[in-house]
Order: C-alpha cells, then sequence, then structure tokens
C-alpha cells in the first residue's frame, strides 16, 4: 500500500475541506496553510513519494481559478513528473499541465456529464495526452445502497455507479483511478469500508482511495482490507494540515 500525498487548492489556498460541503460559492474548511504548494511539493519531493494530486478545487468560470492554477503549476516545476493534477481538466488544456510537470491529469467532470460517460471525451483525451497520462476520478457518494459517481465538486450525482462492470470498462482509458468517498472526505470519522473492500477485490490498475482516514488504525484496516493492494491519500487527518496523526507514521505504516 502506497501513500499518495495531496495538495487541495482553493481560492488560492492550500486548505483541506469538508467534501460534500463544496460548492461554487463556499465550502468548509478543515485547515488553510500559510505555506504554498510548491512548499509541500518539495517536502513530498524530499520524501520520495511520487503519485500524489494537486486538485484545483475552484471551478473554471470561478474567479479563483487563475491563483489555484498558478500554485498549481509552481508546485509541478518542484517536481517534475511526480504529481498529478486535476480540476477543469479537458482536452483542450490536458497537454499544457503535462508540459508543466504534471505525471498524469485527473478528470471527472469532462468525462461525466449530464449523468452519463462521454466516450467521446475520453477518447479526445487519450488522443491528446495518451492514456498512460490519464487518472480518472470516480469519487463518489452513497445513495440507494450504492455508490454513485458525482461531478462538478461533488454535488451532482451521475447514473453511474462504481461496480466492477464501470471499472473493467472505463480501465481501457486510464492508467490509473482516484476515488473520493466524498460523504466522509475531510471528516476523519473513519474509512467507506464497504466501498474500500469492494475496490480492494478489483485489481487491474492502480487505485487511490481517499476519504474519511481519521487513525493510524483506519490506515492498518484500510491494508487488512485490500491485502495492502489499494493505495491511500489523507488529508485533515495529518499533522501537516492541521490534524493529529503524524506524517512520519502515516509513512511508516504505509511501508514507504
Amino acid at each position: 500500500m502506497e501513500f499518495r500525498p495531496c495538495i487541495d487548492i482553493h481560492d488560492g489556498k492550500v486548505k483541506q475541506i469538508v467534501g460534500g460541503t463544496l460548492s461554487d460559492t463556499s465550502a468548509v474548511s478543515n485547515f488553510e496553510s500559510e505555506l504554498n504548494a510548491a512548499f509541500y511539493a518539495r517536502l513530498y519531493h524530499e520524501k520520495k513519494l511520487t503519485g500524489g494530486h494537486i486538485i484545483l478545487l475552484n471551478s473554471v468560470d470561478s474567479k479563483y481559478y487563475q491563483a489555484d492554477k498558478a500554485l498549481a503549476m509552481e508546485a509541478l516545476k518542484e517536481c517534475p513528473g511526480e504529481l498529478q493534477v486535476g480540476g477543469g481538466i479537458t482536452a483542450q488544456n490536458a497537454r499544457e499541465f503535462i508540459e508543466a510537470g504534471a505525471s498524469h491529469i485527473i478528470v471527472t467532470s469532462y468525462v461525466f456529464q449530464d449523468g452519463q460517460v462521454h466516450y467521446e471525451n475520453l477518447s479526445k483525451l487519450v488522443k491528446t495526452v495518451g492514456k498512460e497520462h490519464i487518472v480518472l476520478d470516480l469519487s463518489c457518494r452513497r445513495r440507494d445502497g450504492q455508490y454513485y459517481i458525482v461531478t462538478n465538486r461533488w454535488q451532482n450525482f451521475t447514473n453511474v455507479t462504481v461496480s466492477f462492470e464501470t471499472l473493467d470498462k472505463l480501465s481501457a482509458y486510464c492508467d490509473e483511478l482516484l476515488i473520493h468517498a466524498a460523504d466522509v472526505e475531510g471528516k476523519c470519522q473513519g474509512i467507506e469500508t464497504e466501498l474500500v473492500r469492494m475496490l480492494g477485490r478489483w485489481n487491474k490498475l492502480p487505485v487511490t482511495y481517499a476519504g474519511g482516514v481519521g487513525s493510524y488504525e483506519d490506515l492498518m484496516r484500510l491494508k487488512e482490507l485490500t491485502g495492502g493492494r489499494l493505495h491511500v491519500t489523507v488529508g485533515s487527518a495529518l499533522d501537516l494540515f492541521g490534524g493529529k496523526l503524524r506524517f512520519d507514521k502515516v509513512l511508516e505504516i504505509c511501508g514507504a
């Protein structure tokens, strides 16, 4: 199980937010850093951590999006080829981020629109940057006993469930999957056990799980449930972002 670090950017600041509260106009923050994104990128580089993600949380039409983007670009310069970036990514701007140093671009809303998977957009991305540079963010929320992919900063439900069938089909278009359990994101109250168990049984591409980790026991439980097959990111619970979990201890548990 690899630890995948994160840098979440909102309103031109590195933050940790409560996932379900993010909208076009507001978000509940757990933490706002006085340090910029480049600082965290340098730290992750020094720790030899790769595969982490930078997420631009403002929408592309927000007055803050360009500030978010500028911070992301500064971070990418610190460790070319080591971090992924997502938020407002389309076939039109994907190559810009790759050329700036992103190892992968992360996409959700460009692919999942009007409740459906737009395979033509997926194909455009593959043609533009190559399957090997694409991560699909299948962030999801629970409804009627199933996990549905959500878009537009986790506010809009699609009619696509996170299932083996979905994962199998989408795996033809990407190199990795990133899955935020949006209902527990930022709450530090425990992982989505059922989702984790299901993801751990699917073993065709690297999958990074995010959401709800609030204790060392959660990390060990995640490892136990999946046999170490899932990678994990920790945000609000990490001491780097004002939480109680020591960074070095988390790396130790994950095997980094």
